[in-house]
This record gives structure tokens, sequence and C-alpha cells, in this order.
């Protein structure tokens, strides 16, 4: 059965503030109130807003925000610190959902990375959003001058190397929405990845570029996003459509390449690179979708019942219909989405009816739903550059004040010969063990040299216990924190003065508190790390 997005107005005259349009009468308030929550959070400069902020800058209640913000919490998705709202790097499930279902990024990452390296220059993947771009890969070039770009950054299409191509295939419907914007947001304010406009183009210029990339089948970037900053791009079409499915850009700056030595140095490079990713995406297997994913959102009753009034229950419930799509999901049926999240159909249709407005979730004339760019929308972006040490960082805080004992993260150095702390939470005892982030020790001395070396007897316990062998009086407890692939990433490490606890109560109360903490930062690593690299310091 279709399900049919009615233009009558909502109850509470509920809308959509990025398009103006009212929406429908059987749209889920709570499930809209959330995602703006989760837009402004993405807005902030470090994703965190006080709930003073957010209360503001939505025009909601503070109960409602606090309810709301209480239900992100318990889904995960943000922190609540005090008075502070935090984004939590789970919530980039959403986001992987997309680029699952996608499939782009995980067949066409691979070359664009390798021919980052070959021209030694930035190189992206990015895909049409209504009238502007979004990146879905960024292989940068680690430079004092370097990109600020972050995967789900929205950009207008009129200032990039990609919008004249994606614009090639506009109709007139969105050729009159981009005017509409560009009248109404002359200086690009809407878009906080770009800097504002201080002398806005005329419209005819990107008309013409338009034009010209129709004949060229490539467009430049010359300094229109800053001074500076130019790019080569290149259409990637889908073999089955010859539509252009992303455009594969190589970005530089002027004091490396002029934009005409961009089209004669490098776009025979960037063009052969695309002729490979069209030839992957000719000869790529049908994903495999794996059994049918059931019961995604059956937990929510639960924690409503746990909870009470402070579980919004229906915002919960609507952003988990997101996590249905995947690979080998890419469009679902209404009764697929019933099935997937638990849900009685009549709940999931006015789920998905209110993900359509919110251009989550587009319709097709078979009646299924695909997720849209829009998606990634919702705290990808300031998520895609967190590092290892802030995903484990607030898990080593909870772990410190449950244990009372100063906890730390540790890597080892490239040399192999020691390990080095990128993260810790201290103890406020007047006794503890005091180590800066940064500070380098032998790894053979301590425990998370033993668990990052793999010596036998910690990989065969899954822990290593060291009694003063760096210091008198010092013992050392360490697990290992493992990548998406099962690779030692980190180690997770308590350390104390020896007369606190014996070694068996190390393995009694502190070991297992001390796995929980490693699964959870596990957890977030996996999720965070499933189409972005996670520096590891």
């Amino acid at each position: 059965m279709p399900v049919h997005t009615p233009h009558h107005a909502a109850p509470d005259g509920a809308h959509d503030r990025a398009t103006g349009a009212v929406a429908p009468a059987e749209a889920v308030t709570p499930l809209l109130r959330g995602i703006a929550v989760l837009r402004r959070l993405t807005g902030a400069s470090d994703g965190t807003l006080s709930l003073s902020a957010l209360e503001k800058s939505t025009g909601l209640a503070r109960s409602t925000v606090d309810r709301l913000t209480a239900t992100l919490a318990r889904m995960g998705y943000v922190r609540l610190d005090g008075r502070d709202v935090t984004l939590a790097p789970r919530l980039m499930e959403l986001g992987n959902a997309y680029l699952a279902a996608l499939r782009l990024p995980a067949l066409l990452s691979a070359r664009a990375d390798a021919l980052a390296d070959e021209l030694d220059e930035s190189v992206s993947l990015a895909v049409g959003d209504r009238d502007g771009i979004r990146f879905i890969h960024q292989a940068t070039r680690r430079r004092a001058m370097s990109l600020s770009f972050r995967i789900g950054d929205l950009l207008p299409a009129e200032r990039t190397a990609p919008g004249p191509l994606f614009a090639t295939e506009w109709t007139d419907a969105d050729w009159l929405r981009w005017r509409e914007r560009r009248a109404a947001d002359p200086e690009d304010r809407t878009f906080p990845a770009v800097p504002p406009r201080e002398h806005p183009a005329p419209d005819e210029d990107f008309v013409l570029r338009t034009a010209r990339a129709a004949t060229d089948d490539h467009a430049l970037d010359d300094q229109l996003i800053e001074p500076g900053l130019v790019a080569v791009s290149v259409p990637v079409r889908d073999p089955g459509t010859g539509r252009v499915a992303c455009v594969a850009s190589v970005v530089s700056h002027t004091s490396r390449h002029t934009a005409p030595e961009l089209r004669t140095a490098l776009l025979p490079r960037l063009r052969a690179a695309v002729a490979a990713m069209e030839d992957d995406l000719r000869t790529a297997p049908p994903p495999e979708p794996g059994p049918p994913r059931a019961g995604l959102a059956t937990w929510t009753g639960a924690s409503k019942q746990e909870l009470g009034r402070e579980f919004v229950e229906s915002l919960a419930r609507g952003l988990t219909v997101l996590t249905a799509f995947g690979e080998g999901r890419s469009a679902l049926t209404l009764t697929q989405v019933a099935q997937a999240t638990g849900l009685a159909r009549a709940t999931a249709r006015r789920a998905l009816i209110t993900l359509g407005h919110a251009g989550l979730l587009t319709p097709a004339p078979d009646h299924t739903f695909t997720l849209t760019p829009r998606v990634l929308s919702l705290g990808f972006p300031p998520l895609s550059r967190t590092s290892l040490p802030e995903i484990a960082q607030p898990h080593l805080t909870a772990l410190t004040e449950r244990v009372h004992e100063s906890v730390s993260l540790a890597v080892l150095s490239e040399s192999g010969e020691e390990i080095q702390y990128t993260a810790r939470a201290s103890t406020t005892r007047v006794l503890s063990a005091r180590v800066t982030v940064g500070a380098r020790l032998p790894a053979r001395a301590t425990a998370p040299g033993h668990v990052l070396l793999a010596l036998p007897e910690a990989r065969s316990r899954g822990y290593a216990l060291v009694d003063e062998e760096l210091e008198a009086g010092l013992r050392s407890l360490a697990v290992p924190v493992r990548d998406r692939t099962g690779r030692v990433a980190a180690a997770l490490n308590v350390a104390m003065h020896a007369a606190r606890r014996t070694a068996a109560d190390c393995r009694t109360d502190l070991l297992p508190e001390l796995s929980r903490t490693a699964a959870h930062i596990e957890a977030d690593l996996s999720v965070a790390s499933r189409f972005v690299h996670v520096p590891p310091t």
C-alpha cells in the first residue's frame, strides 16, 4: 500500500524550517522535534550545545527539550554532561545506514585513496543533495594548508566543481528551487561548511558553468569557495542508467596548482581513475542482504516502562526506522520496514511520512522508500572527524568515577618499543598514578605494553597485570581495545598503589569493570570507523 503524504497542516503547525513546508497531519511531531535538536547540535562548532541554547534555537519548551535529549541519550546518540548536550559516536549509525545502502563509498573509496596517493592531492567523492552537494568520502593530505571539509558537509552547488555536473540533470523544478534559495540566502548563511559570500555572483554564471560542464564532462572550481582553493571534478556515471552516481574531485590550492593547471596536469589521471571506478560499479556483484532484520525497535517499549514520561518512544521508533536500511536493503517497502523494526504498519507508516517530510527518505513509484543524503545532516559531519581518544574519554571518566582509580588509554609507538598515553581520567586520591597525555614509557615494563605487544600471557588471558616492574609500589591492569576488524588498537589501563588492592582484588574487582568499559569503547569505535578513518591519537 503506498504511503501518501498529505499537505494539510499538523495540529501544532509544525513545519520544516529548511523548506518552509508545513508538516502533514499524520507526521509524528516528537520525531520532527528530535530531528531539529540533532540538526542544531550538528551545526554547533563542536557538536555541543547547552540545554538553554537548544531551547532558544529550536523554539521548544525547556521541558520538551529535556525529554527529547533524555531520549536521545538513552539511544546513545548524545551525552548529557550537566547542562550540556554533546553528539555521541553511536549517532553515526544513521549516516552509516545511508552510506551502506548507497554502496558507493565501499566500492569506490579505495580508488579515491589511491588517486590521492598518486597525485599527492586531496580527493573527494560527492553526491547531489537537492541544490547542494554532500561529501561521502574524503582522502585528504596532511599539510599546513589542508581542507576542513568533512563527510556529510553540505555545500551550495554553485560554489563547487561537482555542482555544475549534478545540475546538468536538474529539472525545471530543481532550477526553480535553486533560484528561490539563492534569492532567500544570497550570502549562503544556511551553509555553515563554507564562508559567507562577500560578493554574490549572478545566477547566470552558474547556468553557463552547467552548460559548459554538459559539453566538457568535467568542471572546475576556481576559488569559488574561498581564495586559494581550486578543484577539478569528473562525474562517475551509473553503468545501468548513465546518470551521475557521484562526482570525483581533485582539490588543491593555488600555491600548488592554478585551476587551468588542474585541467592540463591532473584531469587525465582523474579521468582514468573515474573510468576504473565505473568499471568497479559495472562488475560489482549484487550486495548480500543477509537475513531479514527484525525487531530493531522492540527495545523502546522497555525503555518507556523504565523511564516513563522522560522517554519519547515515538522519537526513538522513528529514528530506528532509518537503521532498517543498509547494504542489500537500499529500497524497502512499508511492510519490510514494519517487519525490520517490529512496529505496527500504522506506526511505521507515520514514521515514514515524517521522515519523508524531513527530507531523510524519498518514496519511489514502486512503493519502496530509499534514504537520501540528508540523513548525513544528523550529526555525521562533526563526528566524522572524531579520534579514538575522543571516543574513549567519556568512558574513561565514567570508569574512574566507579572504581576511584586513575585510568588511561595507550597506543603502541611506531618503533614498537614504547607506549604513548593518549587519554586519561584521574582520581581525587592523594596518592594516585599520575600519567600525562602524550607521555611515553617502555612497553615491556607496563601492562598496556604487554597487551599491545600481544605477549603470550596477555594474549591467552585477555588482560595483563604488571606488579612494580616500572616503579616500586605501582600495580597496573590493562585490557585490549579492538577495532572493528578485531585488531588491538589500544590498551585500557588502570593503575594504583599496590597497597590498595592485591593482585587477586584487581582481577575480581577491577577486571570486569575494565572489560565492560573496553567493550563500550569498541562498540563506539566500530560504528565511528565503518566509513571513516578514526585516528588512534
